[in-house]
């Protein structure tokens, strides 16, 4: 199929496509890498008034190491994030996820911005950002604000960004000697979105787990932690006598794959391995 018929705008400025967006509330959509939105625009799934291409705006792409974070713009490709030495140094869980992304094609294309801002329930960024406690940058009429990963993920395809809003960074604190991360997923083919995934962060010291981090993606409407799992880690410093736990931390939904009892056994087979993993 082809796209319904839309007004296309390019602005060269955040200022510029928030006055855009302002103009136009809820008939207008950003159009980042496009890998998502395009698809929907093709099967008639979207049909904005105004796509606003901010790809021609200075300043939202790009990794920078600071003191305290790494900072993440929006428009940075996938690509990017997968060749990158300093998200490999600094953020490995991260490093690991980009494999799983969809394929070469789209990786190239895709961006961290818009697949977070997409909130896909079976990707695989957004549950990397909630596990390592990531903060969202949002620009809008009334200035920046930060919205905590926890905070930012509301439901399928649902984010707290207001209307208005551009999504413009995410910041990653630098993790702390010590800690590690181990991530892991399931899918029917390689490229595909997750049946199930986990992404996993803490510290594993004198043989016990501590400040756990643990989020599930493609077993609910959105990212989530399961924190009676990482609470049963931490007491207990074994996985598998803290997967029972999962049964009161996640309530999948049945879809096209998996039955809502399979999708918990694959999580609670995930978790074990990829736990595992993270304890070596």
């Amino acid at each position: 199929m082809k796209a319904p018929r839309f007004a296309y705008a390019r602005p060269v400025s955040i200022a510029e496509a928030l006055a855009l967006l302002q103009k136009h509330g809820d008939d207008a959509r950003v159009l980042a890498g496009g890998q998502s939105l395009v698809p929907m625009l093709n099967f008639r799934v979207a049909s904005p008034g105004v796509l606003v291409d901010i790809n021609r705006i200075a300043g939202l792409s790009g990794i920078k190491v600071t003191k305290n974070h790494v900072r993440i713009g929006a428009l940075t490709r996938h690509v990017e994030l997968e060749r990158s030495a300093d998200i490999a140094k600094h953020l490995p869980l991260v490093s690991s996820a980009m494999p799983h992304i969809a394929h070469p094609a789209i990786r190239n294309r895709g961006t961290f911005g818009g697949s977070c801002a997409l909130g896909d329930p079976a990707a695989e960024l957004p549950a990397c950002a909630l596990a390592l406690g990531a903060i969202f940058v949002a620009a809008g009429k009334k200035g920046e604000r930060r919205i905590a990963a926890e905070d930012f993920f509301k439901g399928l395809y649902a984010t707290a960004l207001e209307a208005g809003e551009l999504l413009i960074a995410a910041e990653f604190p630098l993790p702390k000697p010590g800690y590690a991360s181990a991530f892991g997923e399931l899918a029917r083919r390689h490229g595909d979105y997750a049946m199930v995934g986990v992404a996993a962060h803490g510290l594993r010291k004198g043989g016990k787990f501590s400040d756990m981090r643990v989020a599930f993606f493609g077993v609910g409407d959105r990212p989530q932690r399961a924190t009676g799992f990482e609470k049963a880690l931490e007491a207990q410093s074994s996985v598998d006598g803290s997967l029972a736990r999962l049964d009161a931390d996640l309530e999948p939904r049945a879809d096209l794959h998996a039955s809502a009892a399979m999708k918990l056994h694959l999580a609670k087979v995930l978790a074990g391995r990829v736990l595992g993993e993270l304890a070596a």
